[in-house]
């Protein structure tokens, strides 16, 4: 199962947790540096405001669905399939691989909070892994330069980053050509349970975000049927 499904102009490739892996797998011993990235639907709707970046994701590597709303927009039923991402089975599967291999980390945030967070949450969960360096991104002060720097010199396999959309894109697509790690793991935000709001007001805002995600993914197949009609 390898199709690309298309939502909200982004090509997501339609893999099982297996074939991500397989090939993240592959990426780790190719030339740098390969992009994979994990949208969610609040990832979307904000790289949907800036239609330029879209050429550049469509260069990614791998781009997988992050949350199962996704799937459902894109029509797709598989039962796997939706359980594979609802349970972040290929994100689980990449975490215990680099770290049964002893694969160097560098991780990218937004804030102290989240660096604190995102680390406690990979010694905890696999206690051990290699995280070589961690460093905080800001839209306003980027630093490209330095981060670049900082990343090649702890001569890394993965920088794993939970940066904002589209941040984390515009990041990755400016600095890909002089970067020197393996892979680039684009996780944004709310797949991990890291820098998430308080449980209440989490889950509010994800249903708020899924319901204006899935208005505008009936609009727009609205707009293209009566399109459509219109041709013939």
């Amino acid at each position: 199962m390898n199709d690309k499904i298309s939502v909200l102009d982004i090509d997501i490739d339609n893999y099982t947790a297996k074939e991500a892996m397989k090939e993240t797998v592959r990426y780790l011993e190719s030339d740098p540096v390969n992009v994979v990235e994990l949208v969610t639907v609040d990832g979307l709707m904000q790289m949907d405001e800036v239609p330029e970046l879209k050429d550049d994701i469509r260069k990614f590597d791998l781009v997988l669905a992050g949350d199962k709303t996704i799937l459902e927009a894109a029509d797709i039923t598989d039962r796997r399939t939706i359980q594979e991402t609802e349970g972040h089975v290929f994100m689980k599967m990449f975490f215990r691989y680099i770290h049964k291999n002893h694969k160097r980390v560098y991780l990218l945030v937004e804030s102290e909070e989240e660096g604190e967070h995102l680390y406690n949450y990979l010694e905890h969960s696999y206690s051990g892994s290699q995280i070589v360096g961690l460093a905080k991104v800001s839209a306003q002060n980027r630093a490209d330069d330095m981060l670049v720097n900082a990343i090649n010199g702890g001569e890394v396999d993965c920088v794993i980053s939970i940066l904002s959309s589209p941040l984390q894109e515009e990041f990755i697509a400016k600095n890909r050509g002089i970067l020197n790690t393996r892979i680039w793991m684009g996780l944004g935000k709310g797949i991990l349970p890291v820098g998430r709001p308080g449980f209440g007001q989490g889950r509010i805002t994800q249903f708020l975000l899924k319901r204006i995600f899935k208005k505008e993914i009936e609009k727009r197949k609205r707009d293209m049927s009566e399109a459509l009609v219109s041709a013939k």
